[in-house]
C-alpha cells in the first residue's frame, strides 16, 4: 500500500512540475497568431519567451525568497531559464515568418517541431530544478508547491 501511495505521489509531482514549468519558463509562443492579421490580444503578439521568462523569474525570486546558500542553484536554473527562452524564440521567430504560406500539413510540423523544442528543454532543465527544490526550506518547498497546484505563475 505504502508503494502505491507513493507512486501516485510521485507521478502527480512530476505531472504538476511539468505544467508549473510550462507555465514559469515557456512563453505560451503561438506563431500562426503572432503572423495572423487578427491581432485581439497586444499581450500574446508583443510577449517574447525572453520577456516572459524574466517576469517569472522575477516572481520567483521574490516568492521563493532565494538563500544567499542556494544562489548558485538559482544561477545555474535561471541562466537555464534564459538559455531555453533564448532558443524558443529563435525557433517561433524563423517559423513565424512563413506562416502565412505554410499549408496545413505544414503547420502542423511546426507545432510539432515547438512541442519537441519544448519537451527537450523540460528534459535538460528537470535536473537542476530538481536540486534548487531539494535545497529548498519547507516553507519554499510549500511556496513553490502552492505556485505549481495553483498556476499562479500564469498571470
Amino acid at each position: 500500500m505504502t508503494s502505491k501511495v507513493y507512486q501516485v505521489v510521485s507521478v502527480t509531482r512530476v505531472v504538476v512540475m511539468m505544467a508549473f514549468l510550462s507555465a514559469i519558463f515557456l512563453a505560451n509562443v503561438n506563431p500562426s497568431f503572432a503572423a495572423s492579421d487578427n491581432k485581439k490580444s497586444p499581450v500574446v503578439v508583443s510577449t517574447s519567451a525572453v520577456d516572459h521568462t524574466e517576469a517569472r523569474i522575477k516572481e520567483l525570486q521574490d516568492t521563493l525568497k532565494i538563500t544567499k546558500a542556494q544562489e548558485e542553484l538559482w544561477d545555474n536554473l535561471t541562466q537555464m531559464m534564459r538559455e531555453n527562452a533564448e532558443e524558443l524564440d529563435a525557433v517561433t521567430k524563423d517559423m513565424a515568418k512563413n506562416i502565412k504560406t505554410m499549408n496545413a500539413v505544414e503547420q502542423m510540423k511546426l507545432h510539432s517541431q515547438i512541442t519537441e523544442t519544448r519537451i527537450n528543454q523540460m528534459k535538460r532543465f528537470i535536473p537542476s530544478f530538481e536540486k534548487f527544490y531539494d535545497s529548498m526550506s519547507y516553507e519554499q518547498k510549500k511556496n513553490a508547491d502552492t505556485i505549481f497546484q495553483k498556476g499562479i505563475m500564469r498571470k
